[in-house]
């Protein structure tokens, strides 16, 4: 029988996140008038020990002169590092425990403080083999002992021999010293691990970087704990994503790479080709071609409300799932619509441009309060029933008009038609979404059947207000005002020149697409997506997808998940069923839902499978997309 692997661990900045020396001087130079200086000092002389610049020993001695630590600092520092073990060590812990008995931690660091960490994830003390502090009688650290060979330069590999394992040895680690023992001819790999430190001079030499324990085990057919690492799963984050959805990310253990302008179709095509995730905000067109490039896209998050400039036909039929953030910025977009109606109605942008020309022009004419007036609002969905909330309470009266059935909040009245709401009030606010029947829904026809002297507010999209018809109004005078935030043609970035027929028109306010662009609302945006696209991955839940058909799913427990993405024909989940059935496979749940063009089942099964029964599942007759979760 052959022996089974061993796998040789380095601890700091492997098997936690930090160097452990680095975070005991922070704990024992708290009180030095020094101690910035001495803590760069302990961090420069680590890094230099282990790239290998310095030798090991001398490392050492310089490290603890400067730390002047005692073992009560040992206790604080150990209370430290438990919350601090690397994020995927964290994950396996399972694997750890059940293999604990071929697990070697093997470190330059110090007994004192590594074996409590290690023996919680089930690891023996006796495969345990790192330095040892020496103390005086007052309990001050004051040497270590220097016949340990790990005190001495190679000293892991000298270490590794002595133990005399048998059987393939893989070695995990960030520094230099690792890889000494597989140079030493004593392991069989070198897995230079950078989840938490990327040393170029050790990368070079490795076997295999691995970003996580995850890739690891995977490599090797030894996961146990998930099916996939995260650290393969590459995202494209592009237009700006706000830094919280970017650390999300990472800190779920992808691998993530931020774009700060849109891409053009021929860009994405090319670059769409590796990602698995892709985030996106307005500007950037997900097109059927872009999609058909897309062999890896498991989901698209729009950091935005709108998903029109997204092909959720194409993704639907390649299986890609599609987030957005329907309520996260509603509120920015609410307050927004409400300042600019009473601008407008006050006329405050053309008199604060006379008063920067150095013109005083103190005059009631064309200046109204807005309440008693009526407000109509088209589109009564998230934003348009807040902004009738608001609106409402500082004294408007609210009618709405919509192609769906709405019910009225307050005392807001629903008029029968587009039509009715026109002539009838006050203020228009288009709150509309982005399908292409809402193009022109306000052409020259409605506008001319508005009231003389009203306003008119658009902070949906683009392409739903006939541009030349509201000059026209505004020059006529048939409108006293307009306010856009989104046109039909918008630069891609900064830089780019505006255009447009409203420039230079009266009591006319433009913004650059800003309606959601509040801190507050990008940083709900950029929890809210993230947390839906990882919930996708992680557990097939779909609530929420705007292509999917929405499932709300209980958490993986002692079973295996099979999500099967199929066309929506008949028969498809007796299949499923029987295939299961053929290989005797306890189902432990299931649930199933479609729209009109997918199917989507979730089926929780006993772990015990053979990969016959996955092959014969993923080939049954309009699958799209099928994966295993666990």
């Amino acid at each position: 029988m052959p022996h089974p692997t061993k796998f040789i661990i380095d601890f700091d900045s492997t098997f936690t996140q930090v160097e452990a020396l680095d975070i005991l001087g922070e704990i024992s130079l708290l009180n030095d008038p020094d101690r910035e200086i001495k803590l760069k000092a302990i961090k420069d002389i680590t890094d230099k020990g282990m790239e290998g610049t310095v030798t090991f020993r001398d490392s050492l001695i310089q490290r603890i002169d400067i730390l002047k630590a005692t073992k009560s600092q040992i206790a604080d520092l150990i209370l430290e590092l438990k919350q601090k073990v690397s994020k995927s060590f964290e994950r396996n812990k399972e694997f750890l425990q059940d293999n604990a008995a071929n697990i070697y931690i093997v470190s330059n660091g110090f007994r004192d403080f590594i074996i409590p960490i290690v023996g919680d994830y089930g690891i023996h003390e006796d495969n345990v083999f790192a330095n040892e502090f020496v103390y005086d009688e007052a309990d001050n650290i004051v040497d270590f002992n220097r016949e340990n060979p790990l005190s001495q330069n190679n000293g892991k590999a000298e270490t590794i021999r002595k133990i005399n394992l048998e059987g393939e040895i893989y070695v995990i680690g960030d520094g230099y010293t690792d890889y000494e023992i597989k140079k030493s001819g004593l392991a069989n790999k070198f897995y230079a691990f950078t989840e938490n430190v990327n040393r170029p001079k050790v990368t070079r030499e490795a076997d295999h970087i691995a970003p996580s324990l995850d890739e690891i085990l995977y490599v090797n057919n030894l996961n146990t704990k998930f099916s996939y690492p995260k650290s393969r799963i590459k995202v494209l984050l592009l237009e700006n994503v706000h830094q919280i959805g970017v650390d999300l990310l990472n800190a779920e253990g992808y691998e993530v790479e931020v774009v700060s302008s849109a891409m053009s179709e021929e860009e994405l095509c090319e670059k769409i080709k590796t990602v698995s995730i892709l985030g996106i905000r307005s500007k950037t067109n997900v097109t059927k071609k872009v999609l058909e490039n897309a062999n890896r896209l498991i989901a698209v998050g729009a950091f935005c409300i709108g998903t029109n400039q997204i092909d959720l036909e194409t993704c639907q039929e390649k299986g890609i799932a599609v987030f957005n953030a329907p309520f996260s910025n509603t509120r920015s977009v609410v307050e927004m619509a409400i300042a600019e109606i009473i601008f407008l109605m006050r006329n405050f942008v053309d008199k604060t441009a006379s008063m920067h020309q150095g013109n005083w022009d103190k005059s009631a004419t064309g200046s109204f309060e807005i309440r008693g007036k009526k407000l109509g609002i088209v589109g009564y969905g998230n934003i348009g029933a807040q902004l009738s909330v608001l609106a409402e309470n500082m004294g408007l009266n609210v009618f709405y008009y919509d192609v769906i059935e709405k019910l009225a909040l307050g005392n807001a009245t629903k008029v029968n038609s587009l039509d009715e709401l026109m002539s009838t009030c006050d203020i228009i606010s288009l709150h509309v979404d982005g399908r292409k029947d809402n193009e022109n829904v306000i052409n020259r026809k409605k506008i001319e059947l508005m009231k003389p002297g009203s306003y008119l507010l658009n902070l949906s999209r683009g392409h739903v207000v006939d541009i030349p018809a509201v000059r026209d109004a505004i020059l006529s005078g048939r409108l006293a005002g307009c306010a856009f935030d989104v046109f039909p043609e918008e630069p891609k970035n900064n830089k780019e020149p505006f255009v447009s027929e409203l420039i230079g028109l009266p009591n006319t306010i433009l913004t650059p697409h800003i309606g959601g662009s509040t801190l507050e609302a990008q940083e709900n945006i950029a929890r809210f997506v993230p947390g839906k696209i990882m919930e996708y991955i992680n557990t097939g839940n779909t609530y929420n997808s705007v292509n999917f058909p929405n499932i709300q799913l209980p958490f993986l427990q002692n079973a295996h998940r099979l999500i099967h993405i199929h066309m929506n024909e008949p028969g498809v989940l007796a299949k499923i069923n029987q295939i299961l059935a053929n290989f005797e496979i306890n189902i432990v749940g299931q649930y199933l839902k479609t729209n009109e063009k997918i199917g989507y089942v979730i089926t929780d099964i006993d772990k015990a499978y053979s990969n016959e029964a996955l092959d014969a599942l993923k080939h049954i007759p309009g699958t799209i997309r099928f994966r295993v979760l666990y």
